[in-house]
């Protein structure tokens, strides 16, 4: 149950950042608010144990920033970005959606819940702790000690999750008929002279550029 599940994760919030301080290289503020943010969305959705058992390949979940918290979302759900269960959409923003995959709404579509960090929960780090100069250490005693509701809000939305989008999912590969190069999970771009890679497609937007 969620609420079990919630006296569970306040007993072993310590044991969950020291995992994460470990898969990270060290404990800080955001580490702390993504254990939190994590622990937060399971106990909603009632899952008991996102790591083990009947509840381990439940979640995908999808991250928005590329920074601590990120990380230690992974150690807390056990979704991995090799295991394709942990998606990363560049929105620069401390939020994460947590998809049930046991919940489906309709065709390819799964309940989620989106956790957002509030902008709020800074200036209540300042107002709790005052005393503590250090602006990393007084957000670290504030995140371990605010409540969810001071920490998060919460948004119940659906996700498109199509089969060749889902954890082993194993699907063709084909070879990019401009570069050669291996193309996996439907990403390449069909034209009249065959399959060609998005890089190809694009040269002017892809991230790399060769030097000659």
């Amino acid at each position: 149950m969620a609420l079990a599940f919630y006296h569970l994760r306040m007993q072993s919030l310590d044991a969950l950042l020291r995992e994460a301080e470990v898969a990270h290289g060290h404990l800080c503020a955001g580490q702390i608010l993504g254990v939190r943010m994590a622990m937060y969305a399971c106990a909603l959705l009632d899952v008991d144990d996102p790591r083990m058992g009947p509840d381990r390949k439940r979640l995908v979940t999808f991250v928005e920033i590329d920074r601590c918290a990120t990380d230690a979302i992974g150690v807390v759900t056990g979704c991995r970005l090799g295991k394709r269960a942990l998606k990363f959409v560049d929105y620069g923003k401390m939020a994460a959606t947590f998809v049930d995959l046991h919940n489906k709404v309709s065709d390819d579509t799964y309940a989620a819940l989106r956790v957002v960090a509030l902008e709020t929960s800074r200036e209540l780090a300042r107002q709790r702790f005052p005393a503590i100069e250090n602006k990393n250490e007084q957000q670290m005693r504030a995140y371990r000690e605010l409540s969810d509701g001071e920490l998060f809000k919460v948004e119940r939305v659906s996700v498109s999750l199509p089969a060749n989008e889902f954890p082993g999912y194993k699907g063709g590969r084909v070879a990019c008929v401009r570069c050669g190069e291996g193309i996996n999970y439907a990403r390449g771009v069909e034209t009249p002279q065959g399959t060609i890679c998005r890089a190809c497609a694009s040269p002017e937007a892809r991230y790399y550029r060769p030097i000659e």
